[in-house]
């Protein structure tokens, strides 16, 4: 019998946490992935997000404390990541615009959003309905 994968978004401060500051939290994320048992899907303006994020200067004093740098976490978001198309916009509306994309990936595919962000756990009971999870840890 075949396991099913389970698909998930992850928000920017949840890829944080997993290839960058190595999170306890996330060790049962980064295990699901590296068994094959969760499917991440991203689309470019994350990616993107990622990127700009890794210049911020406490991110960048972690990466070198970590002993990586941003080309180092980009190649491990691109090799865990799924690109996606970008996804049509909907509802439910989040307050922080920047983390829209992360709601409409979630609802397009219904899936569960990982994030740690207020604006969208705020959203968890409406996301509910359109069958999205929306939790901070898998």
């Amino acid at each position: 019998m075949a396991t099913e994968v389970h698909t998930i978004v992850l928000d920017t401060n949840i890829v944080l946490d997993l290839l960058v500051f190595d999170d306890p939290a996330v060790q049962a994320l980064k295990l699901a992935l590296a068994a094959g048992a969760v499917r991440w899907l991203a689309t470019a303006p994350m990616r993107e997000e990622l990127l700009r994020v890794l210049d911020y200067p406490k991110i960048k004093a972690r990466l070198a404390l970590q002993q990586l740098d941003a080309a180092q976490v980009l190649r491990q978001f691109d090799a865990q990541a799924r690109l996606v198309d970008v996804a049509t916009r909907t509802k439910p509306t989040c307050s922080d615009p920047d983390d829209q994309k992360f709601i409409d990936l979630a609802v397009a595919h219904q899936t569960t959003l990982l994030s740690k962000d207020h604006a969208v756990l705020c959203l968890k009971k409406r996301l509910l309905t359109l069958a999205v999870k929306a939790q901070t840890v898998l």
